[in-house]
């Protein structure tokens, strides 16, 4: 589904169904780099099971024209525009690492309208180390490495994806090929600059699912700890097999504790 959002090209998937105000929705909030095809099998399952399903590509990313957004704040924001251009009065937002940190905010800017939200890799404070930062605002190719071998349980290497022939580092590698010259850091600086994460879960009325990987090198789930205290009516799922990319390392186990929380 293409758009226009503040006079510019916005894109989300939406399993090749129209969109029916009147369905539960669903939307889903990619992170850093990444775009909305990182929530392939969620995202077709719930098409294809009565939701409307918006996996949407935020500013700078897959199909949406930059530039990319610099703060949280301002990608929830967008999110919302999204929901209203197509008349969605409630949303489920589901968020991934970065988009977590999106689901959060738009959970506690518009209460209103969001049903539920399910923070998955998450982390706060999302803190990104100097190295990293560097090498993206350099958009040198160890950037992309980084964020790869950072986002995948040690195993991958070793034939450790549930989708035969399938290369998840160079999955991951192809996503972030496509991205213009200084999105990934303009990423990586919302998450490192993300000061709302307490204010927004002391401001939460709706339930909330933490979905962790117990392999997370990027957002290990002890960096959660503080924020599901916070929210005190949270739930948990840990992933014993998973590190940061729980949709391709993980994906039947992610997609059935979303399908518990959501359906």
């Amino acid at each position: 589904m293409q758009l226009q959002i503040n006079g510019k090209a916005a894109f989300a998937y939406t399993a090749a169904h129209d969109i029916d105000p009147a369905k539960r929705t669903v939307a889903f909030v990619h992170g850093a780099g990444l775009d909305h095809s990182w929530w392939g099998l969620q995202s077709r399952y719930f098409g294809y099971h009565g939701f409307n399903v918006l996996a949407v590509d935020l500013p700078g990313h897959g199909r949406s024209a930059g530039p990319a957004l610099a703060t949280i704040g301002e990608m929830a924001d967008w999110v919302k525009k999204f929901l209203d251009e197509k008349k969605i009065k409630s949303a489920s937002v589901v968020g991934h690492s970065m988009g977590s940190l999106v689901a959060l905010e738009f959970a506690a800017r518009y209460p209103a309208i969001a049903e539920r939200i399910a923070l998955i890799g998450t982390a706060y404070p999302m803190k990104v180390g100097d190295a990293f930062l560097d090498a993206a605002q350099r958009n040198d190719q160890s950037a992309f490495d980084m964020e790869t071998i950072w986002g995948h349980a040690p195993q991958v290497p070793l034939a450790g994806n549930p989708n035969p022939g399938m290369w998840m580092y160079g999955d991951t590698l192809a996503r972030l090929a496509r991205l213009a010259p200084g999105v990934l850091h303009t990423d990586l600086v919302a998450c490192n600059g993300y000061g709302g994460g307490m204010e927004a879960a002391a401001k939460l009325k709706c339930p909330a699912q933490f979905i962790l990987g117990a392999r997370d090198m990027m957002t290990p789930p002890r960096g959660a700890e503080e924020l599901m205290k916070a929210i005190g009516h949270s739930k948990a799922a840990r992933v014993a097999i998973s590190g940061h990319s729980l949709m391709a390392e993980a994906p039947d186990a992610t997609l059935d504790a979303l399908i518990a929380f959501l359906a």
